[in-house]
């Protein structure tokens, strides 16, 4: 026998009678923090080329934000997930499939989006440069690779009731050559005895649309974090590399120098060596390794 709710009705006849249009409803949006490392300029063909961090940005072509860059995203289609609508925007804008792809945070500020209530379900995601190719959609004027920045302003701490307010400012910096980018970002936690939140807010923003400076931070803080104890930094590496290399790259994802031999140590069980080496003109042959996969047993 059916169960009655209180008004006496089946599951079925609650269905029948209910209508949508009596709850006022978001837009969702599937928004895209595509990542990758590429070498710097260099000149001097016997030195290591430095490796530069970028993000994939798309200059607007319509209202709202017209002419100003954002993150490569798009709505949710009524057949599709989240997860699928940002595999879909990746592969429209990028050309690849099947690399890492990671949620990162449902942004729901009200006025987010100046047309609307939008949410923001975004993802990150990162590719080998060498696989990438460019297209900008529909709705762009064009998509270009932005070296990314984002270096510590200040930082301070306030003792409230029972607990304390800590406030990070962070300066996001993107650079190509469209130009430069500039916003700041402040990060806060507020602990108590009880509970802990945080939360981020541009604090100053100079070419990013909508609210995509802080969805951009908040991605660099997930990926710098994971590197730590995660093998992720490996999905920005070609299928054969140096140790070296792979060293530059965990090194502009944390923005500081780390001691070879302890990057070594802590890199020993994610990696296998193969029987390859380079054959670069200058340099003396380096062995190159994968990624360790583990054993499908």
């Amino acid at each position: 026998m059916d169960m009655l709710d209180r008004d006496g009705l089946t599951e079925r006849e609650f269905l029948e009678q209910y209508r949508v249009g009596d709850y006022e409803r978001p837009s969702v949006a599937a928004d895209m923090v595509i990542f990758t490392v590429t070498d710097a300029d260099e000149d001097n063909y016997r030195k290591l080329p430095e490796k530069e961090l970028r993000v994939l940005l798309i200059q607007r072509g319509g209202h709202p934000f017209l002419g100003k860059w954002a993150l490569p995203g798009g709505f949710v289609r009524p057949d599709e997930t989240t997860e699928q609508a940002a595999a879909r925007e990746l592969r429209e804008e990028t050309g690849v499939d099947n690399v890492y792809l990671e949620q990162l945070y449902t942004f729901s500020d009200i006025g987010r989006d100046p047309r609307a209530w939008v949410m923001s379900c975004s993802y990150m995601a990162l590719i080998d440069s060498g696989q990438v190719q460019l297209k900008a959609g529909d709705d762009a004027v064009s998509a270009a690779w932005f070296k990314a920045s984002y270096r510590l302003l200040r930082e301070r701490k306030e003792l409230i009731e029972g607990g304390y307010v800590k406030k990070l400012l962070h300066e996001l910096k993107l650079s190509s050559d469209h130009g430069e980018l500039v916003a700041t970002v402040e990060w806060t936690m507020t602990a108590t005895e009880t509970s802990t939140a945080s939360s981020y807010a541009i604090v100053s923003n100079d070419g990013l649309a909508f609210d995509h400076a802080k969805i951009i931070a908040y991605a660099i803080e997930r990926l710098r974090g994971k590197v730590n104890y995660t093998d992720i930094a490996l999905h920005l590496m070609p299928k054969l590399f140096t140790l070296t290399e792979l060293q530059q790259v965990y090194e502009v994802i944390l923005d500081k120098e780390l001691l070879k031999a302890a990057f070594r140590r802590k890199v020993a069980d994610l990696v296998t060596e193969t029987d390859h080496y380079t054959e670069n003109a200058g340099h003396r042959p380096s062995r190159l390794f994968r990624r360790r996969l583990e054993e499908i047993r």
